[in-house]
């Protein structure tokens, strides 16, 4: 969350002038230098040194910093500029800089409030090589000043200079209390020169970024009627940000005085920017005065400001740039920035650009009418046909649209994309209050004087309706790919039902979307609800098939930048896969099937803490009505509803989760407490790696086929990806009493023909290792361990690997992993696709594994599944083994909503002493029964239905959890809710028994909200009922059901 506060400060004290005591001694030395040198005529060298010490008006501390000899060079070359700027117009280039270990001195010219695009952009350098970087371990502190004088009389350009110094804190590893005391976490340089009213506005500041996630915006007016914008934010929490801002003030025609960036051991980056009007933009202002027209009629009188785009007064302006510094903080760079700096795109334009981008690269209908036609046309059962029409997708959804080419047709079509945005804000925009505090334009306000800038574009440009741009696209585009980028952009305003890109404080963009413009050849089921959200490290979405759904947040990183491209054009494929995949999982518990992804940016790879942070803020800015305004907003609304996503642990978010519910407590949010899954015991959280929730459900698949066939465990050979390390691979490993013979995890592989030795895997698995560490003494003389940094490894049978990582990519495919049972406890999605599942087979038509059990989810596609079955494959889908976690969430859940907090705190919550109480041992007990139990039902129904029917069982799967999940929703809007004895009869049964030992019915059935427990009570029945007749049972089957529950009802009443 972020926090602007534009409420002047009493008292206008500031940094202590630097005054360099021997700034005479120093000029006579580089007066010598020069003469020395006799560069410079000697009649002009004391004019010359007197206008560079004296009249340009540079800070001392260039002085202090910089040598005599340093200060000679600078003078001459300057010197040589203006003398070669004689015979050229506005020519002057003045570059000088010096860097060292711990800092670096920059110096350029450039006109005051103008962003310069030609030449080395120094903030821009500052930003990746001193301050993106910085850390309360290593961390770099900026002083900045423009010089008071002009570097040629024919020219309004000054200099500016940069001081960059290496950060030495007071106290550099804080605790405790000392984390918010500004004299403990300072650098020592900073103490020295601030005066105590910068010290206390500074630590007022700091506080509120502590408490917050997002950038603190506070605005104060000087005697001079200049601004000081101070801006705080946690360290590499955003990047780039420092030369954003300075082309965002000269967009609205202000310039910097002088700036600083301080950095604190507590992680916290403040930044000072003194602002005034720049030249232009007051001779703009004086001409708008001088014309008689009003304020109203004079601020920005057009939907997109030019690049000469000023307000009419200081105010305006810092009133705009406050409002859009967190737009500007949540994405600082993008491929739209050069249009920006130079004023043919706002700020709100280019960044909506970027949303338009990333939307179309993810969302163009790229197969169209012609593949509709094809699929229609082959045979789904035919594998040459699937494969050729697999391959053709990929290579349409791959070429067709880079993203360097939407890129370029957008840029190109920047007309169409500044009325396309106007058609987005004229849905979108807030028109929000002003903040109490800021009295003066309050008084405005209520005169009806005062217009924001936002608004003022709004007013000018009608927007154009969607026939309208319809025309338009087609007039303007020269082809057909012109047209179909253009209109998706058009799509994504149409669809948009709610976005926070408005929002005053933010730290991500989140957008609310219908999802019907997804294309039903490509997505056949519509999902009820998409986000999208775009930061400054990440991309990510959330797709869930459900009102009240359940699913993980997922973290997509990127080992390389192929890597990176291929993970980019998947995103959303995968998210709706597994979304999908989850509702099907769902099928035993009320809540739906939903999950989230997140992508991080290729230079964001160690930032997912971040990213998840605020991945899920900017969520929550679309679940929580706003309530502050000009802080929080009320949000445009055209869903018309309230929602409330829960989400979960996945890969790469298992430990944020309990920050996820704390931050959704703090922002207000009334469902905190079932917010997240998977928290912490202390927060009542039921660990599934720490009791096996999702292994209880995959490994009752393994000793289903085990029973059913009668096998001997203990010698059946098994391959299984996902190693010690993960949740599934190492309960996988405690669990079973198999003869398991390869394990491919993220560090390589680990074979053993013979069987690896347990006891040792058993190790790894208790200490959450990957197979690196594995004993390889332990291993026989067949076996061997290749690691993905290896080269050239010469197997014990005489092959050679000529790089680890592709044999660990693609070792599932290799013949040494052939064994009975394959058990998938982590890996890519679509590992086994089409394209691929024939490396499985023999030479004779015969498979590499007789039993396939999913735990990883998504691993096969649905036409590899087919195939393997086919070949006599026992396969059990992801959707039907991996559902042990959903029940356990779920369970979570339910405890959360039946107890009060201080019930919940006392029986749920690990105590201060570290011991679980009695009853979340036994709850837990009885979550993993219920696993156990559900997970048998279902496989004793797919196996005795392929067994009656001759249906694959991935078929079956499916049938069945769309059976369920019909059923369920179907019984919610009956009349059996209303029949009292039925619904306790159904509820006693459907609830742990644990919970209804502590808690009497009654007293749940007041506190859990009535649409949850309806959906537990259609749930029970669904899923019971079809496990026991199946997906497609007789005509009197329910009603045969349902007398046995009726009769119970009746008797227990």
């Amino acid at each position: 969350m972020t926090i602007a506060d534009p409420t002047a400060v009493a008292n206008h004290s500031d940094y202590t002038d630097n005054v360099y005591s021997g700034k005479l001694d120093h000029r006579a030395q580089v007066c010598a230098l020069i003469e020395k040198d006799g560069l410079v005529p000697k009649h002009v060298i004391e004019s010359e040194v007197k206008w560079f010490y004296d009249v340009l008006g540079l800070d001392d501390m260039y002085f202090m910093l910089e040598d005599p000899a340093t200060v000679a060079g600078h003078i001459t070359s300057l010197y040589g500029a203006q003398l070669t700027s004689m015979n050229k117009t506005n020519s002057v280039d003045i570059t000088f800089e010096s860097r060292r270990e711990q800092g670096a001195v920059f110096i350029h010219n450039s006109v005051p409030g103008i962003s310069k695009t030609e030449g080395p952009n120094y903030e821009k350098m500052i930003d990746a090589e001193y301050l993106d970087i910085s850390v309360p371990q290593g961390a770099f502190r900026v002083e900045s000043y423009r010089s008071r004088g002009k570097v040629s009389k024919g020219l309004d350009a000054s200099l500016r200079t940069y001081f960059v110094n290496g950060c030495d804190f007071v106290n550099p590893d804080p605790k405790g209390d000392a984390a918010l005391d500004i004299n403990q976490v300072s650098d020592r340089t900073f103490l020295a020169k601030a005066t105590p009213v910068v010290l206390d506005l500074y630590s007022a500041v700091m506080a509120k970024v502590l408490g917050r996630t997002g950038p603190v915006i506070v605005s104060e007016e000087l005697p001079s009627g200049s601004y000081r914008l101070v801006i705080g934010y946690r360290q590499r929490s955003t990047q780039g940000y420092f030369s954003a801002l300075s082309d965002l003030y000269h967009y609205y025609g202000l310039y910097s005085s002088r700036k600083y960036v301080e950095q604190f051991s507590n992680g916290v980056t403040i930044i000072s920017l003194y602002l005034d009007l720049a030249k232009h933009a007051k001779r703009m202002a004086a001409g708008s005065s001088g014309s008689g027209s009003s304020a109203t009629s004079s601020i920005g009188s057009s939907p997109v400001l030019g690049a000469t785009a000023a307000p009419v007064s200081i105010e305006d302006g810092i009133a705009q740039i406050m409002r859009e510094a967190s737009l500007l903080f949540c994405i600082p760079n993008t491929p739209f920035q050069t249009l920006f700096k130079t004023g043919e795109l706002s700020v709100q334009e280019a960044v909506y650009g970027y949303a338009g981008w990333i939307f179309a690269q993810h969302f163009l209908n790229r197969l169209g009418s012609e593949y509709a036609t094809l699929v229609d046309i082959l045979d789904p059962t035919d594998a040459t046909d699937m494969v050729v029409l697999a391959k053709l997708k990929k290579r349409l959804r791959q070429e067709t649209f880079t993203r360097e080419h939407i890129l370029d047709i957008m840029l190109r079509h920047r007309d169409l994309l500044k009325d396309l945005y106007l058609h987005f804000a004229q849905v979108h925009y807030i028109h929000s209050e002003t903040p109490s505090g800021i009295s003066r334009l309050a008084d405005r306000l209520k005169d009806n004087l005062h217009v924001s800038l936002s608004m003022a574009r709004l007013q000018d440009k009608a927007a154009l309706t969607k026939d309208e741009l319809l025309v338009k696209i087609a007039r303007v585009t020269t082809n057909d790919h012109d047209a179909m980028v253009m209109r998706a952009l058009l799509d994504f305003n149409e669809h948009v039902l709610k976005t926070n890109f408005y929002q005053p404080t933010k730290v991500a963009l989140s957008f609310r979307m219908d999802p019907g413009f997804l294309p039903a050849i490509e997505y056949p089921t519509k999902p009820y609800g998409l986000f999208l959200v775009i930061g400054n490290e990440f991309r990510g979405f959330h797709v869930r098939f459900q009102d009240v759904a359940r699913g993980g947040i997922r973290i997509v990183r990127s080992r390389n930048a192929e890597a990176f491209s291929i993970n980019q054009r998947t995103l959303f494929d995968e998210n709706y896969s597994l979304a999908s995949t989850q509702h099907r999982k769902n099928k035993d518990i009320p809540e739906g099937g939903s999950k989230g992804t997140i992508l991080l940016n290729m230079d964001a790879q160690d930032k997912s803490a971040v990213a998840f942070e605020k991945y899920v803020d900017a969520v929550l800015d679309l679940l929580l009505t706003g309530q502050s305004p000009g802080i929080k907003d009320r949000l445009v609304d055209r869903l018309g509803r309230n929602e409330i996503l829960f989400f979960g642990p996945d890969e790469g978010t298992a430990g944020f989760m309990d920050w996820a519910s704390q931050h959704a407590r703090k922002r207000g949010a009334p469902f905190w407490k079932a917010f997240t899954t998977g928290k912490s015991q202390t927060l009542g959280g039921i660990p599934h790696d720490i009791y096996g929730m999702t292994t209880r459900s995959v490994h009752q698949y393994v000793l289903g086929i085990i029973r059913q066939l009668g096998l001997d465990e203990a010698a059946c050979t098994k391959l299984q990806t996902g190693g010690p390390d993960g949740d599934l691979g190492s309960n996988e490993i405690k669990i079973s009493r198999d003869r398991t013979t390869a394990i491919v995890d993220g560090s390589g592989v680990l074979c053993d023909p013979k069987g690896i030795d347990r006891a040792e895997m058993t190790r790894l698995a208790h200490a959450r290792q990957m197979i690196q560490h594995f004993d390889v003494a332990k291993l026989s003389p067949e076996g061997f361990r290749v690691l993905v940094d290896d080269f050239q490894v010469t197997l014990p049978d005489g092959s050679l690997v000529q790089d680890g990582l592709s044999f660990r990519n693609s070792f599932h495919l290799n013949k040494m992993a052939a064994a009975d049972f394959f058990v998938p406890c982590g890996g890519r999605p679509e590992s086994i696709d089409i394209n691929n599942v024939g490396e499985l087979f023999e030479a004779d038509g015969s498979t590499r594994f007789k039993y396939v059990v999913e735990g990883a989810n998504l691993f096969f596609t649905q036409d590899a599944r087919l195939r393997l079955e086919k070949a006599g494959v026992h396969l059990f889908k992801d959707a039907s083994a991996n559902k042990g976690g959903v029940t356990s969430s779920s369970l979570e859940v339910l405890a959360a909503l039946s107890f009060s907090d201080e019930e919940f705190g006392k029986l749920m919550c690990q105590q201060e002493d570290g011991s679980l109480p009695a009853f979340y041992q036994e709850y837990v007990a009885d979550v993993q029964k219920a696993i156990e139990a559900n997970a048998a039902r279902e496989f004793d129904c797919l196996w005795a239905e392929s067994k009656r029917t001759g249906k694959p069982k991935s078929v079956l799967s499916d049938e069945l959890s769309v059976a369920i999940v019909e059923l369920r929703k179907s019984l919610e809007s009956t009349n059996l809710w209303d029949n009292v004895p039925l619904r306790h009869l159904i509820m006693r049964l459907a609830l742990p028994a644990r919970l209804l030992k502590e808690i009497e019915l009654e007293t749940i059935l007041g506190r859990v909200p009535l649409n949850y427990l309806k959906a537990i009570f259609g749930a029970y029945l669904a899923s019971h009922f079809v496990y026991e007749y199946g997906a497609n049972p007789g005509q009197f089957a329910f009603f045969e059901f349902m007398s046995r529950y009726y009769t119970k009802a009746e008797a227990t009443d």
